[in-house]
């Protein structure tokens, strides 16, 4: 995490700066607004921006604005001015805290944008293993692909990689290829020097040279515009890169991390992402499952998020009701993690008896959840479920044991019939039958037969 801390507050602030660098975190110091812009602008960036409420607020704020930087906010003054604590919300601020602050509520403050604040949960064996994966591969310098859809937490296995690796004491840089105009892109990402377009009034430092040494994450990469692709490919082969305006090479060191819910093979064969590109990207490609075939994710998922919500709303912790679950289980969520977390944190504001239950779990104009299956698509489904957790803490033999003798009872003995129903040919299924009939189990006699293999 990186504080920048704006104004004569450093003394005043001497709790923050201690609670923020015991958290590992980066501080640094600036005078007004403007030398915070240029430290900004040299590539050290901020997580929080602690400014003196003294201060111009909103031209802080303008400026942020003006040259993209999304850094949230927080006035501090020594004064108990009702008025400038005001102001300074309305500029655009995301907190005003007294000074001298309270160290919980600056360790609070810390912890809320900081990104080990963020919860990697998972429990279901496919997320596990995509996990255990990226956990093997953390220590190398290889460019990562992660595929998945919008909202499945692409990024906060991104962030699990980053923290898994040695670079992980640096710096984590986010860009989002999807939210930034592509006019815009190429200065985000490479910088640019001071006159290098209209409105380049200053040097900037890109996303590569401030997340040189560290991890930079390209998200949504498929969203980029097929003509930087061949800027972006030279900066992975070459380990440089080019400023818009600049005169010679910027050398970095960078693990690029890239993420997609798009099929980039797809996209090649439309023509619009590079193949090379895609080549140098996806050195390891980790993809990971929707939320609706992680079924143990949702429960585990939906607890952390029914605690999360009970206390950021200062509501009594209520536990999850079966018919909640079921009704959780039943959800296709296409939003994924995403879409689950606005439902419980809406669950947990409308719950009022001691339990979570199934009418609290309601879309956003209060309707039933989106793909909630109700009638006879309802039981049909807790049929299957049924069905499936009869396999649970049962051997793969017995399952397939129960398999065969049951399909081969369907056939009424016939055992060709049987094996291009179970798709293995009839040599193996007489060898099963064989094996079975030794250890004693009762096998269908053939059509008209007596029971025999």
């Amino acid at each position: 995490m990186r504080l920048t801390i704006v104004g004569h507050l450093k003394g005043q602030l001497t709790a923050a700066t201690r609670i923020a660098m015991n958290r590992g975190a980066a501080v640094t110091h600036a005078e007004s607004v403007d030398q915070a812009m240029r430290t900004l602008r040299a590539g050290r960036g901020a997580d929080l921006i602690m400014v003196d409420v003294a201060l111009d607020v909103r031209d802080l704020m303008t400026q942020l604005e003006a040259e993209r930087f999304h850094v949230p906010v927080v006035a501090c003054g020594v004064d108990n001015d009702a008025g400038a604590a005001v102001a300074a919300i309305r500029a655009g601020a995301k907190e005003y805290i007294p000074l001298p602050p309270d160290p919980e509520l600056i360790a609070a403050v810390l912890a809320a944008v900081s990104d080990d604040s963020r919860d990697f949960v998972f429990r279901d064996p496919a997320m596990i293993a995509v996990v255990q994966l990226a956990t093997q591969i953390a220590a190398s310098s290889a460019s990562v692909l992660i595929a998945g859809e919008s909202g499945s937490g692409k990024e906060m296995l991104a962030r699990h990689l980053h923290q898994k690796s040695p670079r992980a004491g640096k710096a984590f840089v986010s860009v989002n290829c999807a939210a930034i105009p592509e006019q815009l892109l190429e200065s985000e990402l490479f910088g640019h020097e001071k006159g290098a377009f209209t409105g380049a009034t200053a040097r900037r430092i890109g996303k590569f040279e401030e997340a040189s040494g560290g991890t930079l994450l390209l998200d949504e990469i498929s969203e980029m515009d097929i003509r930087l692709q061949a800027k972006l490919l030279r900066a992975l082969q070459e380990r440089v890169i080019d400023r818009v305006g600049g005169s010679k090479p910027v050398p970095v060191d960078i693990r690029v991390i890239a993420t997609s819910n798009r099929n980039l093979a797809d996209e090649v064969r439309r023509g619009t992402f590079r193949e090379d590109l895609l080549y140098r990207l996806n050195v390891v490609t980790l993809k990971i499952p929707p939320l609706r075939e992680r079924p143990a994710d949702v429960a585990a998922l939906a607890t952390h998020f029914a605690k999360k919500y009970a206390a950021a709303n200062g509501l009594p912790l209520r536990p999850i009701s079966t018919d909640a679950r079921a009704s959780l289980m039943r959800s296709r969520f296409p939003g994924n993690v995403r879409e689950l977390e606005n439902t419980i944190h809406r669950a947990v504001l409308l719950a009022t008896g001691p339990e979570i239950g199934a009418e609290a779990i309601l879309s956003p104009d209060g309707a039933p959840a989106p793909g909630r299956e109700t009638g006879l698509a309802a039981r049909a489904l807790e049929t299957a479920e049924s069905v499936t957790r009869g396999f649970v803490g049962r051997t793969v033999a017995d399952v397939e044991r129960e398999l065969i003798i049951d399909t081969l009872g369907h056939t009424q003995g016939n055992r060709t019939h049987a094996a291009n129903i179970l798709g293995i040919s009839i040599r193996t299924l007489r060898n099963k039958l064989n094996q079975y009939d030794d250890e004693g189990f009762a096998i269908p006699p053939p059509q008209g037969g007596v029971a025999a293999a």
